[in-house]
């Protein structure tokens, strides 16, 4: 995509609030929105939020080198929730970054910027970050692709941290071929998408419950004739992710959040202070947890090549309710970062609100391969 084209259009839809700064370079290669978690030299990274120096990056981050080495174009900053910390990309300071499909609504977060940035052709593909769920749900509400490699996959240095051992680089575009093009820069790790088989697909067992009707119509639609396996407790992976995650956030924020916590977004803010009453003790048993349910996971694909299953509960609720849904946009994506394992979204073909579907595989190659067939059946 030409860059002016790009600056063209992000202008012309600011009401969307999708980026936060705007590059000024020139050149031809894919233009590529970055979340504003990530440094880019000469720009400045504020992760979405008014506490980091206020100074441009003096040096890219690994993945921002591996784009320019495959010749990429930074358009600009994405907006994202606050410190990557929430679900909806209700930003205090930069205003909220919204669903380009009906701008009443959210567009997910934490990479909403990044989603809206893909939906409303104001990049070729974009980068996000996931540590709970923040590239799956904004992909499925705005009816992107997106793609959460297994853990460890990207590099993750120069990238402000929300939870180490969860956080997680990953691209968002408008199909499953361009996202696995995209992964494949970022990563260095080479995906072919030829020759192309029905998997073996599978949705876990009890898992899929409270679908609001335009979600569960395009479930019924998606799952037809998929059989279900056991893959233990969708709580329990929820709440040993959740645990680690409020640790770990609070042990980066505590300086902050104790001397200046007026600078935080009230939300942002609560979620630190809820994570100051975790345990040290609570979370190495949440990291012992963890690895058995790794294992646990493992041993239940065994014969399968990736679960399905819907990324949220609802479609994209109103800006005025939004605050009220963490739970039922994040309660499908979490367990997948507990078991560090690669998950891409696909938008259904439905009418209406956007609805994705994960794919939740062992490795990234048979992610990918598996949500490219997913998305060449239903397309076709």
């Amino acid at each position: 995509m030409d860059l002016d084209l790009a600056r063209a259009r992000i202008r012309e839809r600011s009401e969307l609030n999708a980026f936060i700064s705007v590059s000024d370079q020139g050149g031809s290669g894919d233009a590529v929105a970055v979340k504003d978690l990530v440094d880019v030299k000469g720009m400045v990274t504020t992760a979405g939020a008014v506490i980091l120096p206020d100074t441009p990056a003096t040096d890219d981050a690994p993945v921002i080198r591996r784009l320019r080495e495959a010749g990429c174009l930074i358009v600009g900053k994405a907006n994202l929730h606050e410190f990557a910390y929430g679900v909806t990309s209700i930003n205090p300071h930069y205003g909220t970054v919204r669903n380009p499909h009906d701008p009443e609504r959210v567009a997910g977060g934490s990479s909403g910027g990044s989603a809206v940035a893909v939906a409303a052709g104001m990049c070729d593909w974009a980068i996000g970050s996931d540590t709970g769920g923040s590239i799956r749900i904004p992909a499925s509400l705005c009816g992107v692709a997106g793609f959460k490699p297994a853990f460890g996959s990207v590099d993750i240095g120069g990238v402000i941290p929300l939870s180490p051992s969860l956080d997680t680089l990953g691209p968002m575009a408008v199909d499953i071929a361009t996202t696995a093009r995209a992964y494949s820069i970022m990563s260095g790790e080479a995906i072919s998408l030829d020759g192309l088989t029905r998997p073996r697909l599978a949705a876990p067992a009890r898992w899929v419950t409270g679908l609001d009707e335009p979600t569960a119509a395009a479930w019924d639609s998606a799952s037809s004739g998929v059989t279900e396996i056991e893959f233990g407790s969708r709580d329990t992976y929820f709440q040993v992710g959740l645990t680690i995650l409020l640790f770990e956030a609070a042990a980066y924020h505590r300086r902050w959040a104790t001397e200046c916590p007026e600078k935080y977004g009230e939300d942002v803010l609560r979620l630190i202070r809820r994570g100051f009453e975790v345990s040290p003790a609570s979370y190495e048993e949440a990291l012992r947890e963890r690895t058995r349910l790794q294992a646990e996971a493992d041993r239940a694909m065994e014969h399968v090549d990736a679960l399905i299953l819907p990324a949220t509960a609802i479609v994209a609720p109103p800006i005025a309710s939004a605050h009220e849904v963490r739970e039922p946009l994040s309660r499908f994506t979490r367990p997948f970062n507990t078991t560090l394992q690669p998950v891409a979204v696909v938008p259904v073909p439905v009418g209406g609100l956007p609805v994705g579907i994960q794919v939740a595989g062992r490795t990234n190659s048979e992610t990918l391969r598996s949500a490219a067939w997913l998305e060449r059946e239903w397309r076709g």
